[in-house]
């Protein structure tokens, strides 16, 4: 299995560690940043632009609910034995 060198939140300094508090502001709910997400700290320009993705893909409200969306990446995840 690959493995990914990725930014620890206790480690990250910069724009990195300002996009991982936003994360964090957005997901108060969530007790850390997903490692999916982390995969693309060493370009904090990458990150910055997975994570605006993110949002506009996943979580705006179109033909299905956010609700829905989750579920549907969740199982995906599940069937692909993805741990993110």
């Amino acid at each position: 299995m690959p493995f990914i060198k990725w930014v620890e939140e206790t480690e990250a300094t910069g724009e990195v560690a300002e996009l991982y508090q936003l994360w964090r502001a957005a997901n108060p709910h969530r007790d850390k940043v997903p490692e999916i997400l982390k995969c693309f700290s060493w370009r904090a320009d990458f990150l910055r632009s997975v994570l605006d993705f993110s949002y506009r893909l996943h979580f705006s409200e179109g033909h299905l609910s956010r609700r829905i969306k989750e579920m549907i990446a969740t199982y995906v995840s599940g069937l692909n034995r993805c741990p993110y």
